[in-house]
């Protein structure tokens, strides 16, 4: 028995040292955010909070590590783009942070504690805190990058490498408007060993809509429903997005989809 106690406070006491590193950042991280969500914001403030990012920045790349991904810009910056609590965008996924010019393609390259962590910070916004399922969830698309809304539409069956642990791609549509149309962003998300990848396309492949669900749409759209119009839309546009899942893999375009999925994931740094 004590043998076997001695094992569990090796195992308690691996993993709390594991974990240290990303303890320092998440203390650094939440002591400027402490800071500057209580600072008069002038001139000599946002010069103090670029530097505070840059920080956070060189914290993350120890953390990290080195990382090429195949199309993107070789040195990543924070994705945590802002430190005031109030500000649009506030609290984006932890992690190393690349885009193309005019954010067309992006990624966010993180670590596993640092996402689980992260995924705890948001359980109040509805975020699943299993890591599969949130992969799953249009909330974890969402909330992860820029500052706009973000609907599932389907499931894109790619192939996990062996070397990966999970890998989940998704079809959807990004907007602060109004996000119902053919979809058009893939979003891929993968696990190998203690690192986590983040990939979105925003224009990745032409879809069209699919008669079926329109129908589905316009019959949720015509109900009289007690709640108000900003409630018969989101029940109507749940249906069309379940609609399309169902429907997707039928479609013409699907396949093409799904290889382009494949073709986002095969731009990491696989081993």
């Amino acid at each position: 028995m004590r043998s076997l106690a001695l094992l569990c406070l090796l195992a308690f006491a691996t993993a709390a040292h594991a974990a240290a590193p990303e303890q320092h950042y998440l203390d650094l991280r939440d002591r400027y955010i402490a800071k500057f969500s209580k600072a008069k914001e002038n001139d000599e403030t946002y010069k103090q909070h670029d530097a505070a990012l840059s920080e956070l920045t060189g914290v993350l790349r120890g953390l990290v590590g080195p990382i090429a991904i195949k199309g993107l810009p070789g040195e990543g910056q924070s994705n945590v783009d802002t430190l005031f609590r109030g500000d649009s965008g506030f609290g984006h996924l932890d992690g190393l942070g690349f885009a193309t010019e005019g954010d067309k393609q992006q990624a966010v390259v993180t670590t596993t504690a640092l996402l689980k962590h992260w995924l705890r910070e948001h359980v109040k916004d509805g975020m699943p805190q299993a890591i599969d399922a949130a992969f799953r969830s249009d909330r974890f698309y969402y909330q992860a990058i820029q500052d706009s809304a973000f609907a599932k539409y389907a499931e894109l069956p790619i192939t996990k490498p062996a070397s990966m642990s999970a890998a989940v791609a998704v079809l959807g549509v990004r907007g602060n408007g109004d996000l119902k149309g053919p979809p058009h962003e893939i979003d891929v998300a993968a696990i190998q060993g203690d690192k986590v990848y983040f990939l979105a396309a925003s224009e990745a492949v032409k879809t069209a809509e699919i008669p079926a669900c329109e129908k589905v749409w316009k019959q949720m759209m015509a109900k009289k429903v007690p709640e108000d119009s900003m409630a018969k839309e989101d029940l109507a546009m749940d249906a069309y997005t379940k609609c399309f899942a169902r429907e997707a893999p039928n479609q013409s375009w699907f396949a093409g989809a799904v290889k382009k999925a494949q073709s986002q994931l095969e731009q990491l740094p696989l081993r």
